[in-house]
């Protein structure tokens, strides 16, 4: 991965046709404000469509799509795809429509930023590169988890662009020119998670280009904010470690075992509770909320928490034959 420079006179005349592809379940709480973000994009209005994907949803979302259009200052095509539940072959059934020299995917509870497009796009300017991941920071959050996963910058693209086995950019935030796609292949329709890593790394694998990160083309999204969520969220980690191991021979994650878990949090209760305390009170006009947060006392538990439920989603899953297959434009 490189981070090259772009020339500004050079990337103000760059403004190829783009196609953003968004896949949508139950998205109805989430379009108000998406659409907003994507009105306000800064990219020049008649060099970008949206194609809004519906993938089966039980509540107004394909209804919401079609009147969007309606009066709409932007180009959005709203889609369906009904054949498969998965996110991927939403994605696929946008880029088959898709008229754009480079596709950008982002999710439909994200928040581009108004400059988000315009930087994502800018580095396209070298041939070389082939695939782009923007920033993915977090929305403000009110609960401890959400703080928690802020303060862990969970999300970062920073985590996955520096991956042992090859970087990838996660599809809240990427960007791929359409010829990589016509050679590597589009999205595995059946995969359920890890799909993002599987299409960068067999793009990379191939030779391609080469993926740039933009730090400043930035999405907000927001952070899981109860347990069942948070749970949710790392076991479709480990799944996806799972899956890349079979599909890639990636290493699995190193699993946490309950003795571990156990060791770690007498050492929390004994030692670091004991240790933050002491921080605050050393410094009694910052207090316990400005030295010693409850986010930094629970960072360990939590942290725990995560790990434990990754080491499940990776130990209970296996890769079904059919998520191996690629589709194709």
């Amino acid at each position: 991965m490189n981070h090259q420079p772009v020339d500004p006179t050079t990337a103000t005349s760059f403004l190829p046709m783009v196609s953003v592809v968004v896949p949508i379940y139950n998205g109805e709480a989430d379009l108000p404000e998406l659409i907003n973000c994507l009105l306000s994009q800064t990219y020049p209005k008649e060099r970008v469509e949206y194609l809004l994907v519906d993938n089966n949803s039980s509540d107004r979302t394909l209804a919401i799509l079609k009147t969007s259009t309606e009066n709409c200052p932007i180009t959005i095509h709203p889609l369906s795809e009904t054949k498969i539940q998965s996110s991927y072959a939403a994605r696929n059934t946008g880029i088959r429509a898709a008229v754009g020299e480079i596709i950008v995917f982002t999710d439909a509870d994200c928040r581009p930023q108004p400059q988000w497009l315009n930087a994502l796009i800018q580095p396209f300017v070298n041939e070389e590169v082939v695939i782009v991941a923007g920033e993915i920071l977090a929305l403000p959050g009110t609960t401890l988890l959400e703080q928690h996963a802020e303060r862990q910058e969970t999300l970062s693209q920073k985590h996955t662009l520096e991956h042992s086995f090859r970087p990838y950019g996660q599809t809240a935030n990427l960007a791929i020119r359409r010829i990589a796609l016509e050679k590597a292949g589009l999205f595995r329709p059946y995969l359920t998670t890890g799909g993002d890593a599987d299409i960068c790394w067999r793009i990379l694998g191939e030779n391609i280009g080469r993926l740039e990160f933009a730090s400043n083309a930035i999405v907000q999204h927001r952070h899981r904010a109860t347990l069942k969520e948070l749970q949710s969220q790392w076991r479709r980690y480990g799944r996806s470690n799972r899956y890349l191991h079979e599909l890639h021979g990636v290493d699995l994650m190193r699993e946490i075992t309950p003795k571990e878990c156990g060791y770690r949090l007498i050492r929390w209760l004994l030692k670091e509770i004991p240790r933050d305390i002491k921080k605050a009170l050393a410094q009694p006009t910052i207090g316990i909320a400005g030295k010693a947060t409850l986010v930094d006392l629970l960072n360990t538990p939590i942290g725990l928490f995560a790990a434990r439920a990754r080491t499940a989603g990776q130990r209970d899953t296996k890769l079904l034959e059919n998520a191996k297959i690629i589709d194709r434009l």
